[in-house]
């Protein structure tokens, strides 16, 4: 068996694959639906609707929980992993996209006249998520990583 046929046979890396890749899709169409036109940022972007951090990680702790059952290694670094990330895009990552907002009104909206500082672009601002958002991400991770096992066994 080649190495490309063991990393598209391994049912937990492409379950994880795919929730990311979906989310990302799922995103980038849920925000050309809101805002009427399409920003190539969204793509690859972080921050929105639905976490596909979220989404990705419990793809891939489902898959590794369906593979190698619940007690196995694999299962529990998947999992304290998943709690990690999502723990961070809701509270850690969340604080930062408010604070880069803050910071480019008060840098490139006038109300601070800063002289001799020079700003390339603005801060990200997507960068965290609300809990609704996280829970999507991991709802959907779950359902991809139920919906591929079939394609494993």
């Amino acid at each position: 068996m080649t190495f490309f046929q063991q990393v598209t046979g391994n049912q937990t890396l492409m379950s994880g694959v795919a929730g990311w890749v979906i989310a990302q899709v799922l995103k980038t169409l849920l925000d050309i639906a809101l805002n009427r036109s399409f920003n190539p940022e969204r793509i690859f972007g972080s921050g929105g609707m639905p976490s596909s951090h979220s989404s990705t990680m419990c793809a891939l702790t489902t898959a590794a929980g369906m593979r190698y059952g619940g007690g196995s290694f694999e299962f529990a670094v998947c999992f304290i992993m998943s709690m990690v990330v999502m723990y961070d895009a809701i509270g850690v990552r969340q604080e930062t996209g408010k604070q880069a907002k803050v910071l480019n009104r008060l840098l490139f909206d006038d109300f601070l006249k800063l002289d001799g500082v020079v700003l390339q672009e603005k801060l990200k601002e997507y960068v965290g998520h609300t809990p609704i958002q996280v829970a999507a991400g991991a709802i959907l991770g779950v359902i991809i990583a139920v919906v591929m096992d079939p394609m494993f066994i």
